[in-house]
């Protein structure tokens, strides 16, 4: 059977970036992307994590 995944988008913080990804990432979220936020400004990340369904 296919992975079912879920999502979480969160908005990067510069000096912060590598504590937040190593935070996400111990709970099992693999980064998919890094895109400039809706402001232009800022950056967000996109995640995803297997689900467990299946």
């Amino acid at each position: 059977m296919a992975t079912t995944w879920e999502y979480a988008t969160i908005p990067l913080i510069i000096h912060n970036t590598k504590a937040v990804l190593d935070q996400w990432g111990s709970d099992g979220w693999e980064l998919v992307q890094v895109v400039t936020g809706p402001d232009g400004n800022g950056l967000v990340a996109y995640l995803k994590r297997p689900t467990g369904d299946k």
